[in-house]
């Protein structure tokens, strides 16, 4: 059976928004209006875009009243990557010391555990 060529899929807007949310855009520009040499305006501009889970995981400054406390930002402040047989995003802890929970890879680090076997129960001293 030979090669068969395919179409690469188009992108779209929404495949460009969820790289910039998931990556981060970050605009940083000096502009200047001179005549004759005098510098008669001056703006410069530093602009961020990206995700709250992303803008926190580079450290990126909030707007004051920005409520930290939530659940749902304690919940992006958790290590997520992606899982490299299915490419599902999985808590980073999971997927390397169990297993995804989509597909069930098991990474180096789960398979030397599981032939190690299970770890001994510490016995508390009475």
């Amino acid at each position: 059976m030979g090669l068969v060529p395919a179409k690469e899929r188009g992108t779209s807007l929404v495949d460009v928004i969820e790289v910039i949310l998931d990556k981060g855009l970050v605009i940083n520009a000096d502009i200047t209006v001179s005549v004759a040499g005098v510098e008669l305006l001056g703006i410069k501009i530093r602009a961020a875009l990206a995700s709250f889970a992303t803008a926190a995981k580079y450290g990126l400054e909030f707007p004051s009243g920005t409520n930290i406390e939530t659940a749902a930002w304690k919940e992006a402040q958790i290590g997520k990557e992606a899982c490299p047989q299915c490419n599902k995003i999985v808590e980073t802890e999971e997927l390397l010391n169990v297993q995804c929970p989509w597909c069930g890879w098991v990474s180096a680090k789960a398979k030397t555990r599981l032939r190690a076997g299970p770890e001994p129960i510490p016995v508390l001293a009475r």
